[in-house]
């Protein structure tokens, strides 16, 4: 495998040369049904993606942004842990495998194996065919749900799956991800108020099972959010091919993919002593940052007078560790 073509670049490469004279209508019907899903409720018993033409408009439609959350939640995860090397992974429901390139690209130094597990033989095939020669991957058809075993590995990911599960089926298999994994877990949703509701209870199960929380929050104790008045998510900027615009129907170059997620590890980790919860408000000669820390929510104004860290202030993206490393 040649890790450093493990990227965005290449990953967006193979989807062009993949999806190329692909039907835009086709392509469109497909990606109409997959925005229901996504958007609203479907029955949570079967795949999502049924067929060639699903799983292609999938590709094209979702796999550049869920493969960017989950590079997101990876690199959050590695801030905490920066000695840890997985040797093995396992992606969860991965379908065309976008959180295995993800994880290819963290580690491309030294990449884990990865097993990708999916109920839709049509994604594996599809995913497949864009690693080959990239990923060290091996892809394998599973039910997902309350009766799967996984085989012991440093790292577990479930990007984008939690949704289509009953609830039963969600809390079994992230008690069996806790179980399989011998260093972290790495659990992505959408960046809904339901996506983040799903990653809390998933929270709560990876912490009963004894594991850490190393990222987003500060702390593995009870967020500090009342249900029901907010939501914790991040946003990471997805750059968007021309193919890409033309299933989406859009017209600008990126888009931004909000997300919520969660890392934890059974091993000591340095989680952030804070986490930047909303996209910073830039201002006049200050910058307003809206944080969560080891005592909850607060808001810091942080002006000129601070000198370099009102510069590092000016350059904080949402989802940043705060305050910087080598800030008191």
């Amino acid at each position: 495998m040649n890790a450093s073509s493990a990227s965005a670049d290449s990953l967006r490469a193979a989807l062009a040369g993949l999806l190329d004279g692909l039907p835009p209508s086709q392509a469109a019907k497909a990606v109409d049904r997959l925005i229901a899903h996504y958007r609203g409720t479907t029955p949570t018993d079967a795949p999502v993606l049924r067929d060639r033409s699903d799983v292609a408009a999938y590709a094209a439609y979702r796999m550049p942004a869920t493969f960017e959350a989950a590079r997101g939640a990876l690199d959050a995860l590695r801030d905490a842990a920066p000695e840890w090397t997985p040797g093995s992974h396992t992606d969860v429901g991965g379908g065309t495998g976008a959180a295995s390139w993800a994880v290819a690209e963290a580690w491309d130094g030294a990449p884990p194996r990865t097993t990708v597990l999916d109920w839709a033989e049509p994604a594996l095939a599809l995913g497949r065919e864009l690693a080959g020669g990239v990923l060290d991957a091996e892809w394998r058809r599973e039910r997902i749900g309350t009766a799967l075993r996984l085989d012991d590995t440093d790292l577990v990911t479930v990007s984008y799956v939690l949704k289509e599960l009953t609830e039963g089926d969600r809390a079994a298999l992230v008690a069996e991800a806790a179980r399989a994994a011998r260093g972290a877990v790495v659990i992505v949703e959408p960046g809904t108020p339901d996506g983040y509701e799903r990653i809390i209870a998933a929270r709560t199960v990876l912490v009963d099972a004894g594991l850490t929380v190393a990222a987003p929050c500060p702390h593995s104790g009870a967020c500090p959010i009342e249900p029901g008045t907010d939501w914790c998510h991040f946003s990471a900027r997805v750059s968007r091919s021309s193919l890409h615009r033309q299933v989406k129907g859009g017209s600008l170059p990126y888009e931004d993919e909000k997300y919520a997620y969660v890392a934890a590890t059974r091993f000591p980790v340095t989680p952030a002593p804070g986490r930047v919860t909303r996209r910073p408000q830039i201002r006049k000669g200050l910058v307003l940052l809206d944080l969560c820390g080891p005592d909850g929510l607060r808001r810091d104004t942080v002006s000129k007078r601070h000198g370099t860290l009102y510069k590092q202030a000016r350059d904080a993206e949402w989802g940043d560790s705060w305050p910087p490393a080598d800030e008191d």
